[in-house]
Parts: C-alpha cells; structure tokens; sequence
C-alpha cells in the first residue's frame, strides 16, 4: 500500500507489529547464540526491552508520530536488558531525538531518524563489534538515506530497509569469525529483522511472505517467550527492624503523572531541572521523565500537598498514588517482618524483584559513605555477597538479565553517598551504565565491570571503607583482572568451536568466555577445565557448587583437587546457581 508519510498511529500500529513479530520468534532468537550453552537470551532480553516500550506506548501514546516515538523511547530506556537490549532502546532513542519535532515522517525523514538512531546507538557502546545488530541498523539506516532520494513512498522504503537489514544479517558471519565458525548469523541483527518484518507487515495492510531465516543449520519449532517472572526474597531480611520508623524522613511515596495537555495550565512551559529542585526541597528518591504531553514522577515527600501543588502548575494530574512509609513500616514490624517491597514505580514494565530492600529514607547526615548493588543467580551466593556487605541483590544472571530500571530502584533504595554497582555478567554492564547515566547529577555511581560472579565476590573482597573512591575502584578493578573465572554446564547442540568438537548433551568447560574442555562425563569435564585454568601455577581455587551438582560429584572433585595439586588451597560453596553445575575461581 503506497504511503507518501507516516503518522502517530501508523507508528503505534508499526512497533505493535515489531514487537509481536519478534515476541513470536524470541526462541528462535535465543537460539543463534555463539556458545552451545543452555543460557541464550538475546532474545529474552530484546522481548521484554520491547514489551516495556509497547506498554509505554500503549498507555501514554497519543499524539503524532514525535510524541509516540519519545514514549516508546523511555519505555525502552527503563526496561532495557541485557547488551542488545540497551542498543535497542538506544536505536530507538536516537530515532525519537530527530522524530520530535514531527507530527509526521515523509521517507527523507524517516530514514534520517534511522541514522540518528545508529549515530547514537554506536556513541552507547564503547567498543562497537561489527558484524552485530549494529552492522545490521547501520547497513539498513545508510541504504535508507540513500534510497529515501529517489522514492516518497515510506512502504517502497521500508521494503528497501528490510531487505538491506537481511543482506547485512546475512553477511554477519563474514565480519564476526565465530559466527562463522558456529553457522549462525548474529542474533541481535536477527531480532531487529524481525523487528523490521513487523514494521513492513503494517505499511502492506497485511502479512508478508516470511522465508526461513538464515541460521546455517536446521531451525526447530519456535515458543514463544513470555515475560520472566518476577523473584521474591528467598529469605527474610532484618533492614527494617534496624531502622527507627521516626527516622523516616520524606515519608510519603508518591507516584503520578502529569497531563501537560489537561488542566488550567496545560501547555505551561515545563523546566525539568527547576522542577527536581523544587521537589528536592521537601523530598528525595526522585525520579522524573518528561516528554511533550506527559510527565512522571516518583518522589518521596515530607509535603505532599506541596507536591502536588507544584504539579498542578503544569497540567492536570492523573493515577495519582501515595503510601504513608511510617504507617507501612509500624505495619511491617507489627507483623515481625523485616522485609519491604518495593514501590511498582510505573509497574507495567517486567522487573526481576530484588534480593533486599533496605530504603534510602535515613537523613542526608547519617548516609553510609558507600552502597553496593551485586547481580547473582542462586540463594547461596547471594548470600555470600550479602555477607560481604553488599546492600542490595539483583536476582538475575545469564538467563535473566536486570532491567535498568531494576538498577535505579535498586540505586534508590540504597541510604548511600555513593553507590557501586557488580553486574557480575558481560551481558548486564550496559543496563548497569545505562542506570548510571540516567541518574547522573543525582546520585553518585560507579559500575565495576565485573563479568562474572567470581570477579564480583573478588572486587567485594578488594573494597575497603575507609579508600576514596577512586582509590576503591582501582583496587576492585584490579582484583577483577586477577580473577579466572571457570564453568561447567552442558550443550544444547553439536557444533565445532575453537577445533572443539562438541557433542549435545555432554558437558563443557569454559574459561574466560572461552569453551576448554567437553567430555561426555561430568567430573571429566571439570578435571579437564581445572587443569587448563591452573597451568600458570596459581594457589587458590574456589568452587561455587550449582543446584543440580550432586555431593557426591562435588567430593570426588574436591578429592582429586587434594591429590593432584596439594599446594593448590581449595575452598568450596554452595552457590545454588541453576545452568552451571560448577563455577570456579582461581587466583595466584
């Protein structure tokens, strides 16, 4: 169907059929990641980043095409998971920028909206990979401009479009070797396809033809994947009873938004700054996001008819929520709980539920110098991190990756100057940056890129109270780069890497992010990926024992440590990770 420009609803109906596209193919999705482990969540995590920005849209979506784009963009910002999809919200990001001053796009438009949108993705990543969902926008947006020349047709455009993304899909392999090597494309690059058929589907008043995507081996049936479901506390928690309900300060929670179309003073000019000053007077724990129609806001207020008065100002208020704390927390100890849920601050976003929450309600002159935030999979090292001093636990992992807005509630909660972050996974640093970002002139925070649980539980053990920041993060930095990092799990399909035949089913061993070792047996397995990460002579071994490791499994290991490097110190816990059977520190 021939379309000269797009509108707000044109681009509503576009992302709905994006995100259903590749809500229906995120197992598809999962499945071209590199590594034959039962772990991929490329899909996942660009599933629910887009399930956040579609209920955004739904929502708060009204108006022309700029308006939606800036909704959708910080529904994506704040629900950002994992490295794809904190590019995705940044792509979307990027396109929002150059969309707000237009109630419509014409093709020219359009595509200069996908280049903003590649420009400011590729400015997020500190070090972009070719050959990754990045090549595949950037192919498609560069064509886009190209093309938008010679057509005022945004259907014809977008076949354009679609059709590059594909031949730069395909062309992956080419530019990562390990693609290559495994017979996949990238899976980021596969999701924003899907993304793109979605938007295509649309633009032709219905479907499109749909071949197979190109994976380099046989595709099996795809399940679609559901939001993850929210985690609650294992254990109880004793943050509560060690706080004096009195010293709730800004005692009420509020959550609202502003209608700046609505009301005696819609349309009234609105400075973000101003306005977080206005609130900081009476309150903390603020959290603003503004766009032209709407505006929400999180604060806890020791006023709130001020607050409310101040929001009046500029529009007419709406969903409008407020918690007495010092009445829940009375409730709380009453009861003999320790624990307090978190405020669903805008709850239609998925979120992984936290591992503690302790309030950031004490006064500004009795705040801790330092908090700690720590990413963990499995009840036994989340309480090794907590012994450590660690204030709050993100349940998540490989397989569930935190949200950024999991991350600045998390930061919220903390009664700290400064606040350090372990995303203890490769795949969570960017979410964790991307918190970090967004609170930035309001919260003091550092990520330590820690990519592994072992080095999180090494930069913990390297942090001293009484060092600077500065100084902290160096040591902790410096710890993680002396930490080698081991994991045992199995595969999910046979395939080749690194000259490594490997069989599904068996077991395989990788050391820093790279498969070692597979045998068809366990304790094998874990002999073989010991005796590579210890060729250097190192001391020290720490074994993090999984859920589904037997302790008789776990003895024999332990046994044949002793005998085989009896100068090696071998400590052992139960980790209770799910996937890896065993992780494994190993330091000099």
């Amino acid at each position: 169907m021939s379309k000269r420009s797009l509108n707000g609803t044109d681009f509503t109906a576009m992302v709905l059929a994006g995100a259903e596209r590749l809500h229906q193919h995120a197992e598809h999705v999962n499945s071209l990641n590199v590594f034959p482990v039962p772990d991929g969540d490329t899909g996942t995590n660009m599933n629910l980043t887009m399930t956040a920005g579609v209920s955004e849209l739904k929502n708060n979506g009204t108006g022309g095409l700029g308006s939606r784009a800036g909704v959708l963009s910080k529904g994506l910002l704040m629900g950002a998971r994992g490295n794809s999809g904190v590019i995705l919200s940044q792509l979307f990001r990027g396109f929002a920028r150059y969309a707000a001053a237009y109630e419509e796009l014409n093709t020219i438009h359009f595509a200069a909206a996908l280049q903003s949108g590649v420009d400011t993705a590729y400015k997020a990543v500190v070090k972009p990979v070719e050959g990754t969902i990045l090549t595949v926008a950037k192919e498609a947006a560069k064509h886009a401009v190209f093309y938008a020349r010679r057509t005022t047709d945004v259907t014809e455009l977008m076949t354009e479009v679609l059709a590059k993304a594909k031949e730069a899909l395909a062309h992956t392999p080419e530019l990562l070797p390990v693609l290559k090597q495994v017979g996949v494309v990238d899976s980021g690059g596969q999701g924003l396809v899907y993304i793109y058929e979605g938007f295509l589907q649309v633009l032709t008043n219905g479907t499109i033809p749909m071949e197979e995507p190109v994976t380099g081996q046989a595709v099996s049936a795809v399940k679609p994947v559901s939001a993850a479901p929210r985690i609650t506390p294992d254990a109880p928690i004793s943050a509560q009873a060690k706080l004096e309900t009195e010293d709730i300060e800004f005692l009420y929670d509020m959550e609202f938004f502003i209608n700046r179309t609505l009301g005696e003073a819609r349309n009234t000019p609105f400075n973000e700054d101003q306005f977080r000053e206005a609130l900081s007077k009476n309150g903390d724990s603020i959290i603003v996001i503004a766009d032209d129609e709407v505006i929400k806001v999180h604060v806890h207020s020791k006023a709130p008819g001020e607050v409310l008065n101040l929001a009046l100002s500029y529009g007419e208020i709406t969903q409008i929520h407020i918690l007495n704390m010092r009445e829940q927390h009375r409730d709380l100890l009453s009861a003999g709980m320790d624990a307090a849920p978190m405020p669903e601050l805008f709850a239609d976003i998925p979120a992984e539920g936290l591992r503690q929450t302790e309030r950031a309600e004490m006064p500004a002159d009795e705040l801790a110098p330092y908090g700690f935030i720590a990413v963990a999979s499995g009840q036994g090292i989340s309480d090794i991190f907590t012994s450590l001093g660690v204030d709050v636990v993100l349940a998540g992992g490989q397989t569930m990756n935190p949200s950024t807005e999991d991350f600045v509630k998390a930061i919220h909660s903390i009664s700290a100057q400064h606040v350090f972050i372990l995303p203890n996974n490769s795949n969570i640093v960017l979410a964790a940056q991307q918190a970090r970002d967004l609170l930035e002139g309001e919260r003091e925070v550092t990520v330590i890129p820690s990519k592994s649980i072992p080095q999180g539980i090494a930069a913990a053990f390297a942090f001293q109270e009484e060092e600077s920041v500065e100084s902290n993060a160096d040591s902790m930095m410096n710890a993680v780069n002396h930490v080698k990092t081991g994991q045992v799990t199995y595969a999910v399909r046979d395939t080749v890497f690194d000259e490594l035949e490997i069989t599904a089913g068996h077991y395989i061993g990788i050391a820093d992010s790279k498969i070692v070792a597979t045998e068809a047996g366990l304790l094998e397995t874990c002999r073989d990926l010991l005796s590579k990460m210890l060729e250097g002579g190192d001391e020290i071994v720490t074994i993090l024992v999984g859920e589904e490791a037997s302790p008789e499994m776990t003895g024999e290991l332990i046994a044949w440590m002793n005998e085989t490097y009896p100068d090696v110190e071998v400590e052992a816990h139960n980790g209770g990770q799910p996937i890896y059977y065993y992780l494994f520190s190993v330091e000099s």
